[in-house]
């Protein structure tokens, strides 16, 4: 017998007798099988190799316009910029392709474009590192171009997050004011090109929405926030402030945007529906638009109809109701517009000819993730009860689907006609996906399903639920009819991962308490021989245990760091996602203590799952609170 780790905390140990390595999660013993043909060569102290493929990202699904204001732009490119996750997308929609600037390590909330329409800057929210330290607030300033970053500001100085940015519009450009998340929200001016700060001054006590330069003086800048609006003059290193006075006007409930006229005067829209122009160096209303009983979220460089004696507006068209409330508008070439919404989505198109789907969003949680068989397709489902069927090479949705219960996981049929999705509800339903009609529903329990997995010819379905069971299902007519064969009983803890079988014959599981068992589908009953399941090819490696993939847990892990993993078709590469925004790459089979990885950033918190394509070509990973889906093409 031989151990690895030092003193009396031996991380893992090798077992030559009973052919068996053991590690340890939070003090839990958790005992793997080695295959016959490894066991007479195994040694601990191997060293592992990194992969010989690598991931780069390809393309960002999603866009972060629940929660987030001024957030998308056309740049002289021809490129939309917008963020989602820690990812600044710089998308060019005439050719379909997209860059990422990648030098944030946590959800970006803000972003502002210097008036050069080069130089960006985009600031983040406080996070912490997989060691438990904590990583800054800050505001990163980089080149659109080059996608290099020039500065970064603050380290140390905002709290929590930063939420506002805005460059000065005249005097080259050379002041950056930014709002942090802190009890005070303060607001502080910089010369960002000398990376230090003018001034800093307490805002407000409520979360500030807008702030902003002047477009022609230096000196005067705006903030906005929950009844009130502020004009702000820079002078002899001191910011002084001025409230906005709606006097016998109805006072806005939230003033949520501001755009400025020609002559200088400020423009206000608010959550009353109200526009009010302020007077250019004033602090009072001299114009009212009532703009019919609806939120004015926010404004153009010439807002419709502002400065016309009969107050009309010129045109207007509605957005679809699907894709959620209006968040942002950035002006494109002619008439054409681009349009963020609440609900994570950007629209394309003018007041003559409508609006056209960009960007497909989820809006909350985002857990579900599997890959087609055989087509270049993927699916996914969160929180919000949305099912998007994704073609990966359009990268646009072929079809969409509200259910009636938050989704959690999911899985296709061999055959890819057919398409289980487990709710957190303990329902679960079959969808067929050239119709994305629905095919059956089911009920086990009233916990969560957290996996629903086919076997490889089509014959089970095995459904892993939070009650601690696994039902297991016949399956008939390509998987358009099943009938309940049993269920599994046998783990102490929820089910969490599951893999079949190449030929079918047994399943594996984990469970919240670190067990690894075996199971017959045939009869639903747990295979307690050690050498039956020894030498099992698995068809998939989704489990997080197991001995083909312990080496991901990286020393003193708590088994809750990393959500799952996935083997690549030709069995070569291993997939990880982790709670710290982490995706790791690993050569298969990973069965070293600790073993080498490609590590990539992009996600913000949890990544909740990986997956790859039929033909290995991509990998895709899902962000939880994110809401973003990531494709990686494997190089």
């Amino acid at each position: 017998m031989s151990s690895f780790g030092a003193g009396k905390t031996k991380e893992v140990i090798f077992s030559v007798e009973d052919g068996s390595v053991k590690m340890f999660l939070r003090g839990h013993p958790v005992p793997m099988l080695i295959p016959d043909e490894l066991a007479p060569t195994y040694s601990l102290d191997t060293r592992s190799e990194l992969p010989s493929c690598r991931l780069k990202l390809d393309w960002v699904y999603g866009y972060r316009g629940r929660d987030c204001r001024a957030n998308l732009y056309l740049l002289p490119t021809g490129e939309i910029v917008y963020f989602v996750a820690s990812v600044a997308v710089l998308y060019i929609v005439e050719e379909q392709g997209q860059r990422h600037y990648l030098g944030h390590n946590d959800d970006i909330k803000c972003l502002a474009i210097h008036p050069d329409m080069v130089t960006i800057a985009t600031g983040q929210v406080a996070g912490t590192t997989k060691e438990g330290k904590p990583l800054p607030p800050h505001v990163r300033i980089w080149d659109s171009v080059s996608l290099s970053t020039l500065h970064v500001l603050g380290l140390g100085v905002f709290d929590r997050a930063v939420c506002c940015v805005g460059f000065s519009k005249s005097n080259g450009g050379n002041l950056l004011c930014a709002v942090d998340e802190s009890n005070d929200h303060m607001l502080s001016v910089w010369d960002w090109a000398k990376e230090t700060k003018v001034v800093d001054v307490k805002c407000s006590n409520e979360a500030v929405l807008v702030a902003t330069f002047h477009p022609t003086d230096p000196t005067v800048l705006i903030t906005c926030r929950k009844t009130h609006i502020y004009f702000w003059t820079l002078e002899g290193g001191s910011l002084s402030k001025r409230q906005g006075l709606f006097e016998k006007h109805e006072k806005s409930k939230y003033v949520l945007c501001v755009t400025f006229l020609e002559g200088g005067d400020v423009v206000t829209g608010d959550s009353g529906g109200n526009l009010y122009v302020w007077g250019k160096g004033g602090n009072r209303i001299t114009q009212t638009v009532r703009w019919a009983p609806m939120t004015v979220a926010c404004l153009g460089s010439a807002p419709c109809g502002m400065g016309r004696s009969d107050d009309s507006k010129l045109q207007e068209v509605e957005v679809p109701e699907d894709f959620g409330p209006v968040r942002t508008v950035a002006e494109g070439h002619g008439d054409t517009l681009y349009v963020g919404t609440t609900r994570n989505s950007i629209l394309q198109g003018s007041v003559h000819t409508g609006f056209l789907l960009l960007v497909q969003g989820h809006v909350e949680e985002l857990w579900g993730l599997a890959t087609h068989p055989s087509q270049a397709q993927f699916v996914t489902c969160g929180q919000d009860k949305l099912v998007h069927l994704w073609s990966s090479e359009s990268h646009q949705p072929l079809w969409s689907r509200i259910i009636e219960d938050p989704a959690r996981s999911a899985g296709f049929h061999p055959s890819g006609s057919v398409l289980a999705v487990g709710t957190v509800t303990g329902r679960w339903l079959l969808l067929d996906t050239e119709t994305h009609d629905l095919v059956a529903i089911h009920t086990d329990g009233n916990e969560q399903i957290s996996v629903v997995k086919l076997s490889p010819d089509g014959a089970y379905l095995a459904v892993g639920s939070h009650d601690n069971l696994v039902y297991v299902y016949t399956v008939d007519q390509g998987g358009r009819k099943v009938s309940c064969l049993g269920k599994c009983s046998g783990h102490s803890s929820f089910i969490t991962h599951l893999d079949w079988a190449q030929d079918s014959s047994c399943f594996v599981t984990n469970s919240g308490d670190y067990e690894i068992l075996y199971w017959d589908p045939a009869t639903c009953k747990q295979i307690t021989s050690a050498d039956a399941v020894r030498n099992v090819e698995w068809a998939t490696a989704t489990c997080v245990l197991g001995f083909g993939v312990f080496g991901i847990w990286s020393k003193g892990a708590d088994g809750t760091d990393i959500n799952t993993v996935a083997c690549s078709h030709d069995g070569k590469l291993l997939a990880s996602a982790d709670d710290f925004g982490k995706v790791h790459l690993f050569s298969y089979p990973c069965c070293q203590p600790r073993a080498l990885s490609h590590r990539y950033g992009g996600h913000s918190s949890h990544v909740t799952n990986v997956a790859f394509l039929w033909d290995d070509s991509m990998a895709l990973t899902t962000g939880g609170k994110d809401t973003s889906v990531l494709q990686w093409r494997v190089v």
